[in-house]
């Protein structure tokens, strides 16, 4: 879910605890922890709600002073056709479980069986090849813009980024303000084939 940087501080202080969107089907599921820009948060309910029915507590519990301005704000991204739902989230305080991964650093045996998951993932590829050499595009270069690393590997933005979060998950893979960085397991996976 993406929030603007002027929910960071409410969502923290826990005084804003749900959100509203206008998606043709719900994209968060209850009981998913999901990164944003300010933090990570747990998802308790998703709801599809008639807009109509939308309270002013609701709203202030969203972040918006009325019912108009948050209705409005939804109405941006999408037609007033487009279902709304109501999504009910708490904050996250425990650490990050890729964080601490990509933190570690791997023996030489949980370094090879990284490898080898790697390599899997190179032949099952529709699309040929990516991971070792998307993992070595980010050591050469950390912080290119995705768009860029992409374009110079000849692919589209979305599903470079889509590999990326495979690595990500993998713990080899930071992202930084722009762009992405090898974490130290992923130089340590990286140096088992130089």
């Amino acid at each position: 879910m993406l929030f603007a940087q002027r929910f960071a501080e409410p969502i923290a202080r826990g005084q804003v605890d749900l959100t509203f969107r206008r998606w043709k089907r719900a994209q968060v599921r209850p009981g998913r922890p999901y990164r944003t820009l300010v933090g990570r948060l747990g998802v308790d309910e998703v709801a599809e709600v008639d807009p109509g029915e939308v309270t002013v507590d609701e709203a202030r519990r969203a972040g918006f002073e009325s019912v108009e301005a948050l209705l409005a704000e939804a109405g941006r991204r999408a037609d007033e056709d487009t279902p709304l739902f109501r999504v009910r989230f708490h904050r996250l305080d425990e650490p990050d479980p890729r964080s601490e991964l990509a933190a570690s650093e791997p023996s030489a045996s949980e370094a090879a069986e990284v490898a080898g998951k790697l390599d899997a993932m190179d032949r099952r590829s529709g699309h040929g090849p990516w991971a070792w050499a998307t993992l070595r595009a980010i050591a050469a270069e950390p912080g290119r813009r995705a768009p860029d690393l992409a374009a110079a590997a000849g692919r589209e933005t979305a599903p470079f980024k889509a590999d990326v979060r495979k690595l990500k998950a993998l713990g080899l893979t930071r992202s930084l303000p722009v762009g992405y960085e090898l974490s130290p397991r992923g130089r340590a996976v990286l140096a088992v084939r130089g």
